[in-house]
């Protein structure tokens, strides 16, 4: 590192450690309620897709969901009876039972800057912010890499093995199969899938969507058809919420709608607008279209955004900042307690293992 260079990186560790009332960075310390807030606000506006989903501070590592944004019928009429003990029973419209109760589980956060790097920016002004959004801007790419792939939290991570991230934590679309196994479609009627007593796909089946006869070669003759009969999965009081959307995958996106990609041009704004969601020229079974990065390929899932939270532990942040000279860099180590939650299961259909052809 230069010797400028290093002026600036003392700089930073000063201003971190002052800002969160410590005397030196380079020693673990938990981060400051403030510095902590400010950070998952800089994370959830470092996309798009984050910024239209909730992210909600909760103070105990596990617990009843916070239900924000979700509603449900609560109209009702009751006849009361002092002497049967007949009473009017108040119902919570946030209440989602007890399925999916959240829990948050340790995520390290782990970043390493090789001295090179840090000499390129130290004629930058904003030399501080480049380091933070170095890290901010990938968190919170990860969050949505999980939210859309985790399938378990392993005690020792595999980037090699899921480099989705799919052992970091439990995922929204995990949680929808294992928690609401009933508003999941993983298969057709000509090749349906596997379910166990709970419910619970055990094996995939296939989806067949493309011109053809129904029933006979393919189980839906397009996209609008499959959505229209997938929303019959949402509960009857949600099925006409005018903020329901489609989550939709790659591979669906790109065969129908490839011709907009294809000519969607490469200027930073359009570049960047894929990078985090996408908004596409016309809806699909009555429903806004959208493309959401690392959502699965072949799958679509109908819901509300606002219905899709991440919960983070108050708290729970920690943070150390080290020059390791041996490896020429500097590690800036994070850790926090987060989780996945889908706050009600009556507002979301999932449909997977879509095949956009006929039946062999």
């Amino acid at each position: 590192m230069r010797n400028d260079t290093r002026l600036l990186f003392n700089g930073m560790l000063t201003q971190v450690a002052s800002l969160n009332g410590v005397t030196d960075a380079t020693v673990s310390f938990s981060v400051a309620p403030v510095v902590e807030q400010k950070l998952e606000e800089v994370i959830q506006h470092s996309s798009d897709f984050l910024q239209r989903i909730n992210f909600i501070t909760v103070d105990a590592q596990e617990g009843a969901k916070v239900g924000v944004g979700v509603t449900r019928p609560i109209a009702s009429r009751t006849q009361t009876d002092s002497r049967t003990g007949k009473r009017r029973k108040p119902i919570d419209p946030t209440d989602t039972g007890d399925r999916g109760k959240y829990r948050c589980e340790i995520t390290h956060s782990d970043v390493a800057i090789k001295y090179a790097k840090l000499d390129q920016w130290r004629h930058r002004p904003e030399f501080q912010t480049l380091v933070r959004d170095t890290i901010v801007k990938q968190q919170g790419r990860d969050i949505i890499m999980i939210g859309w792939n985790g399938v378990n939290a392993a005690a020792d991570t595999d980037i090699v093995a899921f480099p989705l991230l799919q052992d970091v934590n439990y995922g929204w679309l995990f949680k929808i199969r294992n928690f609401a196994p009933t508003k999941v479609m993983a298969g057709g009627g000509l090749a349906p899938a596997t379910i166990n007593a709970q419910g619970v796909v055990t094996a995939a089946g296939k989806v067949y969507v493309a011109a053809g006869t129904p029933k006979v070669d393919v189980d839906y003759v397009n996209l609008d058809a499959l959505v229209y009969d997938a929303t019959q999965l949402i509960a009857e009081w949600n099925r006409d919420d005018t903020d329901l959307v489609v989550i939709c995958g790659r591979n669906l996106v790109h065969a129908h709608f490839g011709n907009f990609i294809n000519t969607a041009g490469n200027t930073p704004t359009e570049v960047e607008a894929r990078n985090r969601i996408l908004t596409l020229p016309k809806q699909i079974g009555g429903k806004t279209a959208v493309m959401v990065p690392f959502f699965p390929a072949n799958a679509l899932l109908i819901t509300r955004l606002d219905n899709l939270s991440r919960y983070a532990q108050a708290g729970t942040r920690r943070r150390q900042i080290v020059d390791e000279a041996e490896y020429e860099q500097i590690a800036d180590y994070q850790s926090l307690n987060e989780a996945y939650v889908v706050e009600d299961y009556d507002m979301v259909a999932l449909v997977e293992n879509i095949v956009l052809g006929k039946k062999p």
